[in-house]
C-alpha cells in the first residue's frame, strides 16, 4: 500500500489511478491534490435526475453542480481527462429506499444498473481549504489530523418535488482576527460552497453540541477561535435519504472525487465581503459587501450634520448605523418605541420628531416581511392608533401595526412582556428600536432638553431595554439627537461633557447600537434606506438565506415603495399637525420639525438619503 506522505502534491489523474487500483491506506481525501477541486458524488435513477438537478440549482450553496452525466456515462470529460466513476472514489455508499445498506470499494458490480443512472458531481469544501491556508489561516482539522466536522442544521433547504431536507454544514474554527480573511479567501469559490453561511454561535443553526458532529470528527477550538460554518455537500445525501428512491449511490463521506480543475477557476459573487459582529450573546457575525457598507457609512455621515448646533458630533460613533441595520436585517421580529412628551403644558404633549422616523423603519421592516410592533405610553395609545391608521391611508404602511403598552406590575414584568411565558429562551422580539423616546436619566427621572422633569408622562419602557441586556438573542438600537433619548446611555459621558444640561438630562440606559442624527427622524429615514441597501446586497442576501433558496436581491423594486419620500413625509407631517402634535423646539403647529422647516431642510435631507 502507498504511504500517505506526498499525496498532497500528486496530480489528480495520478491519484485517481492509484485509487482505482485500491492501493491507498488512507480514509479520506481531505488535503489531497492541493489546489484542485474535489467533488461530492450522487448517483440516481434517470427518472428523478431532472428534479435533483432543479434541487441543486435551488440550493446551490450546499449543492454547486459541477457536472451532470448522461445515463450510463461513467466519465466526466469537463472535469477529468480519464476517469471512471465506478472506481475513482476511495469508497462508496449504497442507499435503498432511503436506508444505507452498504459501503463499497467499487461500483463495477452494479454496472448494469448504472446504465439507467445519472451521476451528479457537486462542489466540495475540501477545495477551499487550500485557499484558506494560502490566506495564512490554520485549518484545525488538518492540524489535528482528523476529518472536518459536519452537522445537520435546523435550516430547511428549498424543496423540489420528492427532494427535501435540512442543510448540512461543515465547521472550521477560525481565529477571530482572521475572520475577514477567511471570508474573503472563500467568497469567490462558489463551486466549493463559497463564503460561510454562518459565523458564531452554533445554536443559531440548531446545532446543540459542537463536540458531537453528525458526520466527520470533532475538531478542537483553540482559545480565540470562532466557529465558522460553510454549506456542505452532504446535504445531498440527506436529500437522498429523505426521497427514499429505490437505489442510489454516493461517495462515502470524506472520500470525494478528485477533478483536474484548479481552484483558481472562480466566479465573482458581487463585491468584496466584510465581516461585522452584531451580537455578543449569542455571538453572531454578519457579512456584507464593502460597497453596501460604504453606502451605509455615507448615509450615517449625511444624518450626522448638526443644524441645531447642539454638539452632537461628540456623540457620534462610526459604524453604529451599519451594526444596527445588520442586526435588524437578521431579526424576524422587531419592537419599536417612540414618543417624547416634551410639551408638558399642551395636549397632546408629544413632539413631531420620532413618529415619522418610527413609521419609516416600520414600513421597510414590513416590506422585508418581518414582524413589527410599536410600544408606547398608555396615555398616548389613542393618538398613536390614529397616526398608524393615517399612515396606512397614506400608503406609508402596508397594513396596521400592532400597538402595545407596557406597565411595571412586578419585578418580572419586562421579562414577561419580551418573552413567551417569561422564558428568556423564547423571546418574542429579536430587536428593539427606540427613536426619539424619552430616556431615563441616572436619577431615575426623564428630562426634556430644558431640564424639565416629565416623568409623570412617561411609562417605564426603558425597563424593556434593560431586560433585553440579560436575554440572549435580543439586540437593541437607540436613535437620538440630543443625548436624553432612550438608548443614548452608550454615549452618556460625551453627553454630560458636550451637551447643554447633559449632566442632568443624559439618558443612563444603553442600547447595543446608538444612531446619532441631527434630527431623530433622519435616523429613522437612514435606517430604512440602509435596510434597503442591505437587502439589495447579493453577498448579504446569500448569508441571510444560508445559501439555500433563490436570491432575493433582483426583486428590489418590491421594496422601493417602502422607502420614505418627500410627498409621503409631507402628508404625514400635515396629519401630525392636524392631530395637534407640535414641533419639538418651538411647540408650533407648523410644517416644521425641531424648529427646522420641512420644505427647505427635511425634504432636502430625504432626497439626499434616497
Amino acid at each position: 500500500m502507498l504511504l500517505t506522505r506526498g499525496l498532497k502534491s500528486l496530480l489528480p489523474h495520478v491519484l485517481r489511478r492509484i485509487i482505482r487500483c485500491n492501493r491507498l491506506s488512507i480514509s479520506n481525501t481531505s488535503g489531497m491534490a492541493e489546489g484542485y477541486k474535489q467533488a461530492n458524488v450522487v448517483i440516481l435513477h434517470k427518472s428523478v435526475a431532472d428534479d435533483f438537478e432543479k434541487f441543486c440549482h435551488a440550493n446551490d450553496g450546499p449543492l454547486p453542480l459541477l457536472y451532470r452525466s448522461q445515463p450510463g456515462d461513467w466519465k466526466c470529460p469537463s472535469l477529468s481527462s480519464d476517469s471512471d466513476i465506478r472506481t475513482d472514489c476511495l469508497q462508496y455508499r449504497k442507499y435503498e429506499h432511503g436506508a444505507c445498506t452498504g459501503s463499497l470499494k467499487s461500483l463495477k458490480e452494479y454496472s448494469e444498473q448504472l446504465k439507467d443512472m445519472v451521476t451528479f458531481y457537486l462542489g466540495c469544501s475540501f477545495s477551499l481549504e487550500k485557499a484558506i491556508q494560502k490566506a495564512g489561516i490554520p485549518i484545525r482539522n488538518i492540524e489535528q489530523k482528523c476529518n472536518v466536522s459536519m452537522y445537520k442544521t435546523s435550516v430547511p433547504c428549498y424543496s423540489i418535488s420528492m427532494f427535501h431536507c435540512n442543510l448540512v454544514v461543515t465547521m472550521r474554527p477560525i481565529p477571530e482576527s482572521k475572520l475577514g480573511a477567511a471570508v474573503l479567501a472563500t467568497s469567490e469559490l462558489k463551486e466549493a460552497h463559497g463564503a460561510p453561511i454562518h459565523i458564531g454561535d452554533p445554536g443559531l443553526l440548531g446545532i446543540q453540541d459542537l463536540s458531537k458532529p453528525d458526520y466527520g470528527d470533532p475538531v478542537h477550538l483553540h482559545p480565540g477561535d470562532i466557529p465558522v460554518f460553510w454549506a456542505c455537500g452532504v446535504t445531498g445525501v440527506e436529500a437522498i435519504i429523505n426521497c427514499r428512491t429505490p437505489l442510489a449511490f454516493t461517495h462515502s463521506r470524506d472520500c470525494t472525487f478528485i477533478t483536474d480543475l484548479e481552484n483558481d477557476n472562480v466566479r465573482s459573487l458581487g463585491g468584496v465581503p466584510q465581516v461585522h459582529c452584531i451580537s455578543q450573546d449569542p455571538l453572531h457575525f454578519s457579512i456584507v459587501s464593502a460597497e453596501a457598507a460604504q453606502k451605509i457609512k455615507t448615509l450615517e455621515t449625511l444624518i450626522g450634520v448638526d443644524p441645531g448646533e447642539r454638539g452632537i458630533r461628540h456623540l457620534q460613533r462610526q459604524g453604529e448605523l451599519l451594526g444596527a441595520c445588520l442586526a435588524m436585517s437578521h431579526a424576524g421580529s422587531v419592537l419599536i418605541t417612540t414618543g417624547f412628551p416634551t410639551h408638558f403644558t399642551h395636549e397632546p404633549p408629544e413632539e413631531n420628531d420620532g413618529p415619522p422616523g418610527a413609521l419609516a423603519i416600520a414600513a421597510m421592516l414590513q416590506a422585508l416581511e418581518k414582524q413589527v410592533a410599536i410600544v408606547t405610553d398608555q396615555r398616548a395609545m389613542d393618538l398613536n392608533k390614529k397616526i398608524i391608521e393615517e399612515a396606512v391611508q397614506l400608503g406609508i404602511l402596508k397594513k396596521p401595526i400592532p400597538l402595545l403598552s407596557y406597565q411595571r406590575e412586578s419585578a418580572n414584568s419586562a421579562l414577561t412582556f419580551l418573552c413567551e411565558n417569561g422564558n428568556p429562551g423564547r423571546p418574542r422580539f429579536d430587536h428593539l428600536v427606540a427613536i426619539e423616546r424619552a430616556g431615563m436619566a441616572a436619577d431615575g427621572n426623564y428630562y426634556n432638553a430644558r431640564k424639565v422633569n416629565i416623568k409623570h408622562l412617561v411609562d417605564p419602557i426603558d425597563e424593556l431595554f434593560l431586560a433585553a441586556q440579560t436575554i440572549p438573542g435580543i439586540t437593541t438600537t437607540g436613535v437620538g439627537d440630543g443625548g436624553n433619548e432612550l438608548g443614548m446611555g452608550k454615549v452618556k459621558d460625551a453627553v454630560k461633557k458636550h451637551i447643554k444640561n447633559g449632566d442632568v438630562i443624559a439618558c443612563d440606559v444603553e442600547a447595543d447600537f446608538t444612531v446619532v442624527a441631527g434630527v431623530s427622524n433622519w435616523g429613522g429615514y437612514a435606517i430604512a434606506c440602509a435596510l434597503h441597501v442591505l437587502r439589495c446586497c447579493e453577498i448579504h442576501d446569500r448569508y441571510l438565506r444560508r445559501a439555500v433558496g433563490f436570491p432575493r436581491a433582483p426583486s428590489q423594486r418590491l421594496w422601493l415603495p417602502a422607502l420614505p419620500s418627500v410627498p409621503k413625509e409631507e402628508k404625514l407631517l400635515k396629519t401630525l399637525v392636524q392631530l395637534g402634535v407640535r414641533s419639538g423646539k418651538t411647540a408650533s403647529l407648523e410644517m416644521e420639525v425641531d424648529g427646522l422647516p420641512f420644505y427647505s431642510t427635511h425634504s432636502l435631507m430625504i432626497e439626499k438619503l434616497l
